[in-house]
């Protein structure tokens, strides 16, 4: 699976956060073989957990299926650029890779606000990508708070 067609994984998720309610914003685990180790959606509302970010929760069952807290050689794909507290679990995971559609300049934390990555008390920073249709990923977004607003 190229990272066009897991990124797509991840937007496929945040398609389906939005139409239960929740942020939508997905993602989607492959193991360094490629093979989907895990994909979800926001679950923040469901769960009433706000740590139920769909990064956490794809970290979350990857460590569990793998039985280790170390997801080296992984990729994670997200519609969305993580936020601090994700890009915290990223690295505490060792991720490998993190590949996001869409920027966040308001509550990222990779290219925007803290850039969790290239603070020096980070201890593993991830190769850093971009992929799928980041004007896609943006207008899910966009729809679910204009969708609120009105």
């Amino acid at each position: 699976m190229n990272d066009d067609e897991a990124i797509a994984l991840a937007i496929a998720e945040a398609q389906a956060a939005g139409a239960r309610g929740e942020v939508p914003v997905g993602a989607a685990l492959l193991s360094a073989c490629g093979e989907l180790l895990a994909r979800d959606g926001n679950r923040t509302v469901e769960r009433r957990d706000p740590t139920a970010h769909a990064e956490m929760l794809v970290l979350r069952a990857a460590a569990g299926k793998l039985g280790n807290e170390r997801l080296t050689g992984t990729t994670l794909y997200v519609s969305l650029e993580p936020c601090a507290m994700c890009a915290g679990a990223i690295s505490m995971a060792r991720v490998a890779r993190l590949v996001f559609a869409a920027e966040d300049p308001k509550g990222g934390a990779v290219l925007h606000g803290p850039r969790f990555f290239e603070q020096p008390t980070c201890h593993h920073r991830p190769e850093i990508a971009r992929a799928g249709d980041a004007e896609e990923a943006g207008s899910v977004l966009r729809a679910f708070f204009q969708a609120r607003r009105t």
